[in-house]
């Protein structure tokens, strides 16, 4: 394992071959950073800086002045807050800060308007900045493992989204907005607490995966009727008590999880889907066709 002290000699010597060379990338990585040299901030070409798996605690206002890069990974480190000079990072396209100590996000992430990749996952969200809403480049948003009660109706802009997870989280009810996320294909809500979800989630006719395992859910909306590209689902460990008549419409689903509800579900009410390979219910595993 690296040294702290030794760390910090591995992390010099990279900076002053970068700053030799002009690479446009600098790993600093799994160095147990507990800070960052000085000389990194004289490294203003470059595009791509990883920083992960260090024991940062605290990131420098001087970071900010590295306005060049794309990537910026800060993944498995001690973070409580970001620096406001962050904000000037106005090129990045990935930003990862999983598994940080972070409670909240400021509002200058709403700065941030060429990402395409955000990585929050397995932090200590509570909330989400109404200026998340302004990071309409957005593709992939992972908020998976955090302790968000509720949603910003802000995040019904991000109308480019393809993959959202919200997985893990403690949230009761989702905003109307999230419908408007139709190029959704990957959305992920499983272990929150949820006990109802909007009827303007049947806008989202892109999707083909949908994970709602393990909430509180008595029912589902109709308008999931028109989830019709829907290949995976997933609804095990809910409070169902009926087979919605909607279901026979998802003729394109491969696999679908109705485990631990209590539901009766006769044969003939899957008869439809032709395409299904994999059933899970009343704890049993199906494999047909």
């Amino acid at each position: 394992m690296v040294r702290s002290e030794d760390g910090q000699a591995v992390a010099a010597e990279r900076i002053g071959k970068c700053l030799r060379d002009g690479s446009a990338t600098l790993d600093l990585s799994r160095l147990r950073l507990e800070t960052i040299p000085e000389s990194l901030t004289a490294l203003t070409h470059l595009t791509a800086l990883n920083l992960s798996g260090n024991k940062l605690t605290v990131l420098p206002e001087s970071l900010g002045n590295l306005t060049h890069l794309t990537g910026l990974d800060l993944f498995g480190n001690e973070l409580t807050a970001l620096p406001d000079s962050l904000g000037n990072l106005t090129a990045l396209t990935e930003l990862d800060l999983e598994e940080t100590e972070l409670t909240a996000l400021p509002e200058w992430l709403g700065n941030l308007t060429h990402l395409t990749d955000l990585h929050l996952c397995d932090s200590r969200l509570t909330d989400l900045p109404e200026s998340v809403g302004k990071l309409t480049a957005l593709k992939s948003l992972n908020l998976a493992g955090n302790k968000l009660t509720a949603l910003p109706e802000t995040l019904g802009n991000l109308t480019a989204l393809t993959m959202l997870s919200l997985l893990g989280n403690r949230l009761t009810a989702l905003p109307e907005s999230l419908g408007n996320l139709t190029a959704l294909t990957w959305f992920h809500l499983g272990f929150n607490e949820l006990t109802a979800l909007p009827e303007s989630l049947g806008n989202l006719t892109a999707l083909e995966k949908l994970a709602l395992e393990n909430n509180r859910l008595t029912a589902l909306p109709d308008t999931f009727g028109n989830l019709t590209a829907l290949t995976t689902l997933s609804l095990s460990g809910n409070r169902l008590t009926t087979l919605p008549e909607w279901l026979s419409d998802l003729t394109a689903l491969t696999f679908l999880d109705l485990s631990g509800n209590e539901l009766s579900v006769p044969p003939e009410a899957l008869e439809s889907l032709a395409a299904l390979h994999e059933l899970h219910r009343d704890g049993y595993r199906l494999i047909s066709r």
